[in-house]
């Protein structure tokens, strides 16, 4: 066989190898952006094809699961994908413990086993269920550690190490009672984590979105820093509009920051999407959407507006409540703030019947404070006021 002849079979081995990879990555990127986009029917048959096209590989069983955990991710309260969840990534693990028996330093089975461990362990965390997501965590970190020294250019590993790192430190610095379990695990470095989660938002190939996610949760929920929270949130809303999780998010931000006006726009957009039934978009979500565009419309003195708004929120919120474990602040404050405004219109019988209503809730913030200095105050120093 001649030189060209040799060369040109050369290019087709590595044009055909190169052609497959690619598909593959394909099928997993398409597959994720389904995900994010709340298209579970797509994602689930995207993954399909990728069990179907590549049988030996773990990602396909992996990210099918992972559609599940974004079913839970929007609706935290309802535990009924929880069983199946464990059991797929429980399929994962032993699927990726079959190829290792053969190749112990498979990096693809080393690394999906740990992500596979990881995410179960987030759902015991999820749970409160703290000593399995502390044993989960435990044999994830080694995993993760080992596929980063066999293949050091892998970015994706940097989702697991920012998510320690970072989660390591802060949250026993929030829960003091997580300290004691602590002293079994490495030492976390928030600065650090931070950086690993940058790293992996900006070049990982699979765990990119994720990582955003994170650095946008962790920004808000831990660093309060809205400004930084607002980057990662406007990005993910942007490239994942009818995410409601996203969505929801740059509203709250909004909220945070003082800009009512913004965020009455963004939830009036999530209130008109959960009019419209989208996936994800629940009654939850729409009472919360109502709470913050009736006070938007408090805080520009449209009265009439604000009182259809919050009774409206009132109501939504009798029905979400009914199972939860505590009455929520939504419907502490539309409760007061109904109050507050029929004094305004010369609704003073109401109005008492609303303050009287706040002190059945439990505390909440100085809620029983206001509806006993409304309730002894004259109607007449009430009128003008709107706080």
């Amino acid at each position: 066989m001649n030189k060209k002849l040799i060369t040109l079979f050369v290019f087709l081995l590595f044009q055909n190898y190169f052609a497959q990879d690619a598909k593959f990555d394909s099928l997993i990127a398409t597959g994720i952006g389904h995900i994010y986009n709340i298209k579970f029917d797509d994602a689930d048959s995207t993954f399909q094809t990728l069990q179907t096209e590549y049988p030996k590989h773990p990602a396909g069983k992996f990210f099918s699961a992972m559609i599940l955990w974004w079913k839970i991710t929007l609706d935290k309260s309802n535990e009924s994908y929880d069983e199946t969840f464990e059991d797929k990534m429980e399929e994962v693990v032993d699927f990726c413990e079959d190829i290792l028996d053969d190749d112990d330093e498979n990096v693809d089975a080393i690394f999906f086993k740990g992500g596979a461990l990881g995410f179960r362990g987030r759902l015991y965390a999820l749970r409160k269920q703290w000593f399995d997501a502390a044993l989960d965590g435990k044999e994830a970190l080694p995993l993760v550690n080992e596929a980063y020294q066999i293949d050091p250019t892998n970015e994706d590993v940097k989702l697991g190490f920012g998510i320690y790192n970072y989660f390591a430190e802060a949250i026993p610095e929030k829960y003091s009672f997580v300290k004691a379990a602590m002293i079994f695990f490495p030492g976390g470095d928030k600065a650090k984590g931070i950086e690993q989660l940058e790293q992996a938002s900006e070049k990982a190939k699979y765990a990119g979105i994720e990582a955003t996610f994170f650095l946008m949760t962790l920004y808000y929920q831990f660093e309060e820093d809205y400004n930084k929270s607002f980057k990662y949130a406007e990005d993910l809303h942007n490239r994942f509009p009818d995410n409601p999780i996203f969505e929801k998010y740059v509203g709250r931000i909004y909220v945070k920051k003082g800009n009512y006006s913004k965020a009455a726009d963004i939830f009036t957009s999530i209130n008109d999407k959960c009019e419209a039934k989208l996936t994800g978009y629940s009654l939850n979500l729409k009472r919360e959407a109502i709470y913050y565009v009736a006070n938007n419309h408090k805080m520009k003195g449209k009265i009439t507006e604000a009182i259809d708004c919050f009774e409206e929120c009132e109501t939504l919120s009798k029905i979400v409540d009914k199972d939860a474990d505590e009455t929520s602040g939504f419907l502490i404050n539309a409760v007061l703030y109904l109050g507050m405004l029929y004094d305004q219109v010369d609704m003073r019988d109401e109005a008492m019947i609303k303050y009287n209503e706040v002190l059945e809730f439990r505390k909440y913030g100085n809620s029983h404070k206001k509806a006993n200095k409304y309730l002894n105050k004259a109607y007449r120093k009430l009128k003008s006021r709107n706080k």
